[in-house]
């Protein structure tokens, strides 16, 4: 097909004039693109309009009917093939209308010579020919004719409206529907609803009732003759009829007859019984713009339009295709298209016919020289107009989302997406595009590649390259060594991202000792070096160049990941200066390797990292380093005061002395408290609390901890002459010592704060003590008569004695028939059981089980 040339292929709203020409504001409004494409068809098409002119057509899923002014109907598919292989020399002038049925296989046709025919387009056994002497405008073929022989009818309109209607073994009989209004030019049929226009006229004919149920008067200017601008009759399904005729518009509804009153639009006033049916518009409206054809788009209308002047029979007007939305008596314009057909400018309005499968979304235009369809935007002309319009960005992920693509590909879109954002040098954006569209194509992604290297960009593209070596080794090393010459950051950052398989290690480190002999001092070098001294396994290298720069982070995870640590020996108080946690946590998670006796020789003269080292290995097992714990004394001492006295109370690897030693020389007076009460020398450690810390409360649980009568004799001589101690002594030792041995030594006359509370205070707790005794006593007498209680009938079970129990002594079963034997049975409370007669005498008064007394005796 040749692609229809459309002023713009243009889509207007309904706030904008749709005359040919616009205006400058219009020109400068973002284009819409438009729902439907046009196309012309070609093929056997253009030669039969070049021969003769098109006056009619008719259109069926499987093929097109088209009738011309020398009276053949030519037999198409939907491209302009010619099916049939010949033309249907069915009239010898214009062919008016033609009519298909519903299976395709018949078709129908009428022409100004008279002559009506049906025509089989498989078969010729109903092929049937009438002659009339008038000119026939119209003709419908009963859309059942192929199913049925009852169905062997079709209509024709001349001056009157005749149905046809086969019979057994006499042919075709007229039957004549209706006649009194002039010419009828056009009829549709659709199920058991026939619809006919003439001059003045539509009316609705029910074929099951053979009755009219509605007749609908012309409305518009009679200047608008329907010799110049025909009724456009459309049946949309079996009961939706749509009109268009000259400027009007109508959209009608077949309903059935709610009640016997109920009437048509306009009834006929010989008829007494209301129909079946009747016909309710609900919607018309007239325009502003003359109507060729009509047909339906979804829930709007389509039509084919010229546009309206003061002149009725004016000539020359560019046909539009329009979409409208019905609002009842208004509507509102979708889409306007307008085109440009061959020989428009001499064409009428009548000139013009539009057919359409509205199912399919196929719509055909024809005029006397050319022939139009109209139809969905595909996927390719969706892109395509994207495309014209350079909104290429769009066009790239409509390819990349498109199922059925057959002209367009990504890989093209994406290149003229890629030319036009180079050209408005957006690289970046360029670059990102490159992902998307290459995909991975080596040879596009090289010459890619190659491209933003030629206009110095290959850094835009870099972070785009597929990494799974895709390109070849050279580009990739092109592109490093563009980043080494001029992003230093960037070249580090690539060196770590991608696989370095992906390039030669070696060719690549050769060019960075380059670059490290012009820049000594850069950091950023350095690190790239030592990344590549890992990747071609010379670890020792990277160690060394890490090292010598500082890396805090990076020189712990090599050692670690690649197994140096006999490497790091002579290093160690290098890497603790770095990053003392790091380095510590790395020596003790790896203590077999780094023992804490290297560590703590490297580390003898630097005390804090040393002081850093052993606080950790001691938080984390108090074992570790245990030789070294009177050297953490001293450090603790030095560096963390804080954190000495619980050490010096959880270890117990450090010596007492020493320890005692360091703390009384920095003056720590609870860790000396705590030492020399470890050490024994109690009356020392409590005189420092009174004397150094002044602190009862501490006094009061030191003694308590020791629980030594002298030491608490000793607190209270020595809070004699201090009242303030006195009353805490009074308040806390109650229930530890007597009180009375304190308020016994208290000097007559010593002004005593609080005293009376303080002997409330005793007083109480000495009645609380008395109270909590004889509880507990009450409590034990309670518990020791539930117990005897429970012995007692512990006691008291019976015993079971099985049948096949024997004696304990002479081993004889206990139960037996024989009365001779054995007499009464003795059951101990061990469990074990005799004949009676079997139990000593010695047994039976002193109530003891021999067994038992035996293996007593024998233990003792």
């Amino acid at each position: 097909m040749e692609a229809v040339d459309l002023e713009g292929n243009a889509r207007f709203n309904e706030m904008n004039e749709l005359e040919e020409e616009t205006s400058d504001s219009d020109d400068t409004e973002e284009e819409i693109e438009p729902k439907l494409c046009y196309e012309r068809l070609s093929n056997d098409v253009p030669n039969i309009l070049k021969k003769d002119a098109a006056s009619c057509i008719a259109v069926h899923t499987k093929f097109l009917a088209l009738g011309t002014h020398l009276g053949v109907i030519h037999i198409l598919d939907h491209q302009g093939n010619n099916i049939r292989n010949k033309e249907l020399l069915l009239h010898v002038t214009t062919v008016n209308q033609i009519s298909i049925e519903d299976k395709g296989d018949y078709l129908a046709s009428c022409s100004n010579d008279g002559k009506v025919a049906v025509h089989g387009l498989y078969s010729s056994d109903l092929n049937t020919s009438l002659t009339i002497e008038r000119p026939v405008r119209s003709v419908a073929l009963d859309p059942n004719f192929s199913k049925s022989s009852a169905n062997r009818r079709f209509i024709i309109g001349e001056d009157k409206v005749v149905l046809y209607e086969r019979q057994f073994l006499t042919g075709y009989k007229p039957n004549v529907l209706y006649q009194g209004e002039g010419a009828i030019r056009n009829i549709k049929w659709k199920d058991r609803f026939v619809v006919w226009s003439s001059d003045k006229t539509v009316r609705v004919y029910d074929i099951g009732s053979n009755r009219t149920i509605t007749v609908i008067q012309r409305d518009h200017d009679p200047l608008l003759r329907s010799d110049l601008y025909r009724c456009n009759l459309f049946w949309k399904d079996n009961s939706t009829l749509l009109i268009g005729w000259a400027n009007s518009v109508k959209v009608c509804q077949v309903v059935p007859s709610e009640a016997p009153k109920a009437v048509a639009l306009t009834s006929l006033k010989d008829q007494s019984v209301p129909p079946r049916f009747y016909v309710k518009i609900t919607s018309i409206f007239n325009t502003d713009f003359f109507i060729c054809g009509i047909s339906s788009f979804g829930a709007a209308l389509v039509v084919l339009t010229v546009a309206k002047t003061d002149d009725p029979v004016s000539i020359g007007s560019r046909p539009q295709f329009r979409v409208l939305e019905t609002h009842g008596e208004e509507y509102s314009l979708i889409l306007s298209d307008i085109l440009t057909l061959r020989g428009y400018q001499e064409y009428r309005c009548n000139d013009y016919h539009l057919d359409s499968l509205a199912d399919e979304g196929l719509y055909f235009i024809l005029s006397l020289k050319d022939f139009v369809v109209a139809k969905p935007r595909n996927e390719d002309d969706h892109i395509k107009w994207l495309l014209e319009h350079e909104r290429f960005k769009e066009a790239v992920e409509a390819v990349s989302q498109a199922k059925d693509l057959k002209v367009y590909k990504l890989l093209d879109v994406g290149n003229m997406y890629l030319d036009h954002l180079l050209e408005l040098k957006q690289y970046n954006e360029a670059a990102a595009l490159c992902s998307t569209i290459f995909k991975d194509n080596k040879d596009v992604w090289e010459t890619g590649i190659y491209r933003f290297a030629e206009i110095g960009q290959l850094r835009a593209i870099a972070s785009y390259v597929p990494t799974n070596g895709t390109v070849t080794k050279t580009v990739y090393e092109m592109i490093l060594n563009e980043f080494l010459q001029h992003d230093q950051k960037g070249f580090l950052d690539l060196i770590r991202s991608w696989p370095s398989d992906i390039y030669s290690v070696p060719a690549i480190i050769s060019v960075v000792l380059d670059q490290c002999a012009l820049y000594p001092q850069s950091e950023l070098l350095l690190e790239s070096l030592s990344e590549l001294y890992i990747y071609d396994k010379k670890f020792d290298k990277a160690l060394h160049v890490l090292i010598d720069i500082g890396s805090k982070d990076r020189v712990f995870e090599l050692i670690q990941n690649h197994n140096q640590f006999a490497n790091i020996h002579d290093k160690l108080e290098t890497l603790m200066s770095l990053n003392p946690s790091v380095a510590t946590t790395m020596f003790l998670n790896n203590v077999e390797k780094i023992p804490v006796n290297l560590v703590v020789s490297k580390l003898k003269h630097k005390k804090n990292l040393l002081y850093e080292y052993l606080h950790k290995a001691f938080q984390k097992d108090p074992t570790l380093g245990e030789e070294h714990h009177g050297l953490l004394v001293e450090l603790y001492a030095e560096y963390a005061p804080e954190q000495l006295l619980p050490f010096l109370r959880t270890s117990n690897n450090y010596s007492l002395e020493h320890a005692l030693n360091v703390c009384q020389q920095r003056t720590l007076i609870r860790e000396v408290v705590f030492l020399l009460g470890r050490m024994g020398n109690t009356k020392q450690a409590l005189q420092q609390i009174t004397e150094q810390l002044q602190d009862i409360n501490q006094a009061i649980e030191f003694c308590k901890e020791h629980d030594d009568k002298e030491l608490w004799e000793d607190l209270i001589q020595c809070s004699l002459d201090k009242p303030g101690f006195i009353t805490v002594l009074l308040q806390n030792i109650g229930t530890h010592v007597d009180p009375i041995m304190l308020i016994q030594k208290i000097p007559n006359g010593l002004e005593i704060p609080g005293l009376r509370d303080s002997l409330v205070k005793i007083l109480h707790d000495y009645t609380l003590q008395i109270s909590l005794r004889e509880g507990c006593k009450k409590i034990l007498v309670s518990d020791c008569y539930s117990l005897l209680e429970k012995l007692n009938k512990l006691q008291k079970r019976g015993i079971l004695v099985s049948e096949d129990q024997i004696c304990c002594k002479c081993e004889r079963r206990l139960h037996t028939s024989d009365y001779r034997v054995g007499g009464d049975i003795m059951v101990f409370n061990c469990r074990h059981v005799f004949h009676e007669d079997c139990v000593s005498y010695f047994s039976k008064e002193t109530e003891t089980c021999s067994i038992c007394s035996a293996q007593k005796h024998g233990n003792s």
